[in-house]
């Protein structure tokens, strides 16, 4: 069994502040197409209570994270078009060592995101 841990946090950077009660969705994805894992909702520090993979759960693999940053940006009063230019925002990415934290943190405002391996 592996040592490492999946984690993330969102910031609003429009506002400054961290995206709080942001529901993000945790996929494992391969041939098959992709697989629900978790599902859960940050806290107000822009977190998850609890890493979203370790233990016998943290494996190597391609994952994919859906942040529901539209619902997210129109509840703080971001003033959005139908369609709104980002509603779910996927991030795509590998998990090679089962010893490593991989940190995947989402940056957000209502026409940009940026993302990093985070520590």
């Amino acid at each position: 069994m592996g040592s490492g841990k999946l984690t993330t946090h969102v910031l609003d950077t429009a506002s400054g502040k961290p995206a709080a009660d942001l529901e993000i969705t945790l996929y494992s994805a391969g041939n098959w197409g992709l697989k629900e894992l978790k599902r859960t909702i940050t806290n107000s520090d822009g977190r998850c209570d609890a890493p979203l993979l370790q233990d016998d759960e943290f494996i190597p693999g391609v994952y994919e994270l859906h942040f529901a940053a539209g619902d997210y940006l129109r509840r703080v009063g971001n003033d959005l078009p139908d369609p709104a230019f980002l509603d779910t925002v996927p991030i795509r990415f590998g998990i090679a060592d089962a010893d490593s934290h991989y940190h995947v943190p989402l940056l957000i405002s209502s026409y940009g995101y940026s993302t990093y391996r985070g520590s």
